[in-house]
């Protein structure tokens, strides 16, 4: 665990090459993310819900939305990175999709609901990823080619680290 609270899990940093079997434990933490995740923000008020994870950080209500944001962004990565040759993947602003009306609006349990459904989709392809796909690639504008397999470990990563987030303000703040 990391000193710093935007980063309580560590930096990410890229696997050069990821085993069958790492690759199974990272679908597994993508998998259980939802579950995970609901219980990070289980009987929060609406006051603690909007209380920044860090100085100048999203409020957790915000970390929530970005999860649900982020890895629907990666489940169309990983399709495109399935039936494409190396395609380039758009990035987007995660801050200005926290301010569209999905995200301002919408009723919190809907924002976990939401990561709930897609992640049972995204487990459904990143589950289907054997030796050979993994090794397929994607390209993205800023930070360059991956595989399928350093995705996969990206967003199982993306995922503790929000997790994370929110049950390391938790525990500062005594809720």
């Amino acid at each position: 665990m990391s000193t710093d609270v935007r980063y309580p899990i560590g930096r990410y940093s890229a696997p050069q090459t990821v085993s069958s079997t790492e690759r199974r434990q990272m679908v597994d933490r993508i998998r259980a993310l939802p579950v995970r995740l609901r219980a990070s923000v289980h009987g929060l008020t609406e006051a603690q819900l909007d209380t920044p994870y860090r100085d100048g950080g999203w409020k957790v209500r915000e970390v929530v939305h970005h999860i649900g944001d982020s890895h629907l962004n990666a489940l169309v990565r990983f399709k495109l990175g399935l039936t494409e040759v190396a395609p380039t993947v758009r990035p987007y602003d995660e801050n200005l999709w926290l301010q569209t009306g999905d995200a301002i609006n919408a009723d919190f349990d809907e924002a976990l609901d939401f990561v709930e459904a897609m992640h049972r989709r995204f487990t459904a392809v990143v589950s289907s990823i054997d030796d050979e796909a993994s090794l397929r690639t994607i390209i993205h504008p800023e930070s360059g080619e991956q595989t399928l397999a350093q995705l996969l470990a990206h967003y199982a990563w993306h995922g503790d680290h929000h997790v994370a987030h929110i049950t390391a303000l938790r525990e500062r703040n005594g809720w």
